[in-house]
């Protein structure tokens, strides 16, 4: 809407749309509007038929109307490798002291499937008062209790699910109204980011140690706006807007959906909203790589990461009835195989997903009693053990193809299990086919640290080239996405499958779901250290203090394909927090010099007004000669420098 333009004889701007949709119908209208923003965006959100959406788009006063779109979640060493333990001492200047007292001070909101309050990750212990600038709230609710669940690490918790019903028409079916997290996401994302330190740390025994945050001092701040069928613009909307008024410095949204023009983008609406109020805005690059062009969460303004390893894996082994033994991963932690080989079968049931391991496709009486080799891919890999487990196998090889590449993800699966590369798959697969009794033992190794090389960009991690803006690169880092162990929801098992009554503190994910609360945390480190950066000026730190090489001084590789990675694919490179805290130099934008980018993309001004939320003459214009454009407001940076040239 145009907010300027709302008549006079309205007291707020929630009455002025009420009045506005009651008119476009003769029935009664309660409780029409679902939300009504001001900060993050400027409109509502309500339930409209065609016809209705089709007259208001014809208003004057209507910049646009758009459908709700539904966004996805982009599914204790990462400190360490990231060089954040506290023995490293001084930190570019700045003592471990400084820091934590200094980053005490900084809130990070997460938007996401919210928090299980119990988990030791959210300990307040040795923290002073809440900031007096605070000005959120935790919700009240069935199942969460404020008194009791919040603290003065968890100091805000509220959830957002009106979009959701006003599609869905009913509540979720495994989960209650409430901020609390039963999907185990949200609480992982949100201790990556700011985990308080915990000892003993491990999911089922694998990854023993000590659990923390990036930002292990800072505050953190929960606005759950996923349910079990997605997040929901309109409710992403109200999150965003909730979260800047109540005064977080960082957000960290680990979720996205497909790219598209800046003016039909809820989340890059109200990152600029939030850009303006000198908040950075985190958000994951998706898990849709290697395919080129995959990213989400386009826009310049917001910091977009991608994935990568980091130096600690989870070995596992398969060893062929030829002798032959390959290498895998799994995090496997239950009753092994023993060292007797069983039979090993491959795409045995009644259709032609069996190869896949979908639900259904095997055919027990070719399978029990015997390990099963699946492909990876479609459905999600630890479904493909629980469905071999249901027909009666005993062992699992989950080998990747083409589009995985060499990239292993470990998983807790349900039964012995080992994941391995595309080159291996290919080995097994043709043993299988050219064997009359092929045969095969699985076994586990553990944890191991100091793997090299890493890290290594993630074969699932998007890809560029950014296709709604081809000039500016995407992603602009990446961090650690793969197999990272933070605190979980007591609600779900680790494998988030419905059989899985196993009830663990803490999981192993990988995404980059991950990658992202990690450059969420470290941009709250950056704010501690430097309250007068803007959000522009963080990013320009860790973008520009990015490394391109691994821990063997080679150049970034690909999992995907065991090549040297592009730029597309890890952006500036993965993020280094000790250079980053003194870059040398800072590139600053400021919102305007946005606003001039904007200009530049031959949008309509209703568009770019729905943007930046400001009447059309309050930024530059486009002038068109020769079929060129010439931007009358150019973009223009500008540089300060911080502890020195380097």
């Amino acid at each position: 809407m145009k907010h300027h333009q709302k008549p006079p004889s309205y007291s707020t701007h929630t009455d002025w749309y009420s009045d506005r949709l009651q008119s476009l119908t003769s029935s009664s209208r309660p409780d029409s509007i679902v939300y009504s923003y001001t900060t993050a965006y400027h409109g509502f959100a309500a339930s409209l038929d065609p016809k209705e959406a089709e007259s208001l788009r014809q208003s004057d006063e209507v910049l646009g109307v758009y459908e709700d779109a539904v966004y996805q979640l982009h599914t204790t060493r990462s400190p360490e490798f990231l060089g954040l333990d506290s023995e490293l001492g001084l930190w570019a200047g700045h003592t471990p002291q400084y820091l934590n007292q200094a980053s005490q001070d900084v809130i990070i909101g997460v938007l996401d499937t919210g928090v299980w309050p119990e988990s030791k990750s959210f300990s307040d212990a040795g923290l002073p008062g809440v900031p007096s600038r605070w000005r959120g709230q935790c919700e009240s609710a069935v199942d969460f209790n404020p008194k009791v669940h919040c603290n003065k690490k968890l100091i805000g918790a509220r959830f957002f699910s009106r979009g959701y019903h006003m599609a869905a028409g009913e509540k979720p079916s495994r989960e209650t109204e409430s901020p609390r997290d039963h999907d185990g996401h949200g609480t992982h994302t949100s201790s990556t980011a700011a985990g308080s330190a915990v000892g003993n740390a491990s999911l089922l025994g694998y990854a023993s140690g000590t659990a923390r945050g990036m930002a292990v001092h800072a505050r953190v701040a929960t606005y759950k706006v996923c349910w079990t069928s997605g997040c929901f613009g309109s409710d992403i909307l109200a999150g965003m807007e909730r979260a800047i008024l109540d005064g977080v410095d960082v957000l960290s949204l680990s979720l996205g959906g497909g790219s598209g023009p800046y003016y039909r983008d809820t989340i890059a609406i109200g990152a600029f909203s939030a850009m303006e109020k000198g908040i950075l805005v985190s958000c994951s690059a998706g898990n849709s790589g290697p395919a080129k062009a995959s990213l989400a969460n386009l826009a310049p303004w917001i910091m977009t990461v991608g994935a990568g390893t980091i130096d600690r894996d989870f070995p596992a082994y398969a060893v062929l009835g030829s002798g032959q033994k390959f290498a895998g991963v799994s995090l496997y932690s239950g009753k092994g195989m023993g060292r007797k080989s069983v039979g090993l079968v491959y795409n045995r049931g009644n259709n032609v997903s069996s190869n896949l391991c979908m639900p259904g496709s095997l055919d027990p009486s070719q399978v029990t009693g015997k390990v099963v080799l699946c492909d990876r891919g479609v459905n999600a890999r630890v479904e493909k053990g629980g469905v071999v487990r249901d027909a009666g196998g005993i062992g699992m090889i989950l080998a990747n193809t083409e589009a995985s590449g060499e990239e292993l993800v470990a998983d807790s699966h349900l039964l012995p299990a080992v994941a391995v590369g595309r080159k291996v798959g290919d080995v097994i697969r043709e043993y299988v086919k050219s064997n009359s009794n092929p045969t095969a033992a699985l076994s586990f190794g553990g944890t191991v640290v100091n793997v090299k090389p890493s890290p290594v960009v993630a074969a699932f991690t998007s890809r560029g080239p950014n296709m709604v803006t081809p000039q500016i690169l995407k992603p602009d880092v990446i961090g650690p996405g793969v197999n990272i162990l933070a605190a979980w929801s007591e609600a779900v098992g680790p494998t988030g499958l419905q059989k899985d009554t196993r009830k663990t503190l803490f999981n192993i994910m990988s995404g980059t779901s991950m990658s992202c609360p990690h450059i969420s945390g470290l941009a709250a480190l950056l704010k501690a250290a430097h309250p007068d950066w803007s959000p522009s000026a963080i990013k320009s730190a860790l973008m520009t203090t990015a490394y391109t090489k691994d821990n063997t001084n080679s150049p970034l590789r690909d999992a995907a394909d065991a090549t040297i990675s592009t730029p597309l694919a890890h952006g500036a490179g993965h993020v280094d927090p000790h250079k980053a805290i003194s870059p040398g130099l800072v590139y600053d934008a400021t919102p305007d010099d946005y606003v001039a980018f904007l200009c530049s993309l031959n949008y309509a001004p209703e568009q770019i007004q729905s943007i930046v939320k400001r009447p059309n003459d309050a930024f530059g214009s486009i002038a068109w000669t020769n079929a060129e454009h010439q931007v009358r407001s150019p973009v223009a940076f500008s540089w300060t420098q911080s502890g020195g040239l380097q």
